[in-house]
């Protein structure tokens, strides 16, 4: 199993959640967060007229998805989050994936794939 962490623009969510439905994924946690990368919270814009010049960083919203996935649906997913939700600027997002050794369903106790 892996464990899907995908930081997006808000704007791309519902994108987001119909791709993992169409995946089949039983579930998902979702946080509004706030946050920057490496263009440090500015736009593509301000980035280029201020080049070479100290700024402070600036968070900027951002929707973080969590979803845990068997590894047989992860390349599928991890392409179609490729083609749909680039956009072309820089602040596009970041996905992490992550091993997970088990997990069990609270209710019932099944464990593995099974418990997802």
């Amino acid at each position: 199993m892996k464990e899907l962490v995908i930081i997006i623009r808000p704007e791309k969510l519902e994108t987001v959640k119909s791709i993992l439905d169409d995946a089949g994924c039983g579930g998902m946690s979702i946080s509004n967060v706030m946050g920057c990368g490496t263009q440090r919270g500015m736009t593509e814009d301000s980035v280029n007229l201020i080049k070479g010049f100290k700024t402070t960083i600036n968070l900027l919203p951002k929707i973080r998805v969590e979803v845990v996935v068997p590894d047989k649906k992860v390349d599928g997913i991890i392409a179609d989050l490729r083609e749909r939700i680039p956009t072309g600027h820089v602040g596009d997002g970041k996905l992490f994936i992550r091993n997970i050794e088990d997990a069990m369903r609270l209710r019932t106790g099944e464990r593995g794939d099974k418990a997802l």
